[in-house]
């Protein structure tokens, strides 16, 4: 038997069978609309109602995740084995599920607003989890090279944990007045520093009565040049 699917519809389906795998459980609308890029989870309930009225999925109304795999989307996994046409299909970023997580990137921060705030965030990516010792919640855009020495470049993604307080000597996200800043905490006593990571800038004491906060520790990085 061979299903007359279009490349899309392919894809699609091929994603869906990817995210059983990885997580027993099929993706959402939301899902796979980041991962194909459409502006909106209706571009993918289009897709998704075209494979049901072909017959490989069926769809739960009112269910996020109410999407099954029928007999005939499984049969075809054999009789659709063909080199060529499996060459012709899209490769696929994995869907988050075990092991993966999608993760807001933040930009420029805007004054007078908490960092997770919608209008900080560029987007979102999906990231493999072994990549780092803690699990991150959100990445954060560098920007300049104050930080160049500890091997954080402009324009690199630093994964972040959200924490209000960091040992001495941890990478830190640090707001102080309405400025977010990634620096090396230094505590001593009841004074605390910013440590830069190249000579060409200075370090930041905190003054007494200054506004500071700590926004998070950094866990990992993601090199910019992995990202095209």
């Amino acid at each position: 038997m061979s299903l007359k699917l279009t490349n899309r519809q392919q894809q699609i389906l091929d994603l869906i069978r990817q995210a059983i795998v990885n997580t027993g459980f099929p993706p959402t609308r939301a899902e796979l609309a980041t991962v194909l890029g459409f502006k909106s989870a209706n571009a993918a309930e289009d897709h998704l109602r075209a494979l049901a009225r072909k017959g490989v999925i069926e769809l739960t109304a009112g269910a996020s995740r109410g999407i099954r795999l029928t007999d005939l989307a499984n049969e075809s996994i054999e009789s659709d084995v063909d080199t060529e046409l499996l060459a012709d299909r899209p490769r696929l970023k994995t869907l988050p599920g075990a092991g993966f997580l999608l993760l807001p990137l933040i930009g420029r921060v805007a004054a007078g607003h908490p960092i997770l705030a919608t209008e900080n965030i560029e987007k979102e990516i999906n990231v493999d989890l072994d990549m780092f010792e803690q699990r991150p919640d959100y990445l954060l855009k560098v920007k300049g090279l104050s930080m160049r020495d500890a091997g954080i470049l402009d324009g690199d993604l630093l994964a972040i944990k959200k924490a209000s307080d960091a040992r001495n000597g941890q990478i830190v996200v640090a707001r102080i007045d309405e400025e977010v800043t990634v620096k090396r905490l230094s505590k001593s006593g009841g004074r605390i520093e910013l440590l830069p990571e190249n000579p060409d800038f200075e370090p930041i004491q905190i003054q007494p009565g200054q506004d500071f906060s700590l926004e998070g520790i950094a866990v990992g990085l993601i090199r910019n040049t992995t990202l095209h």
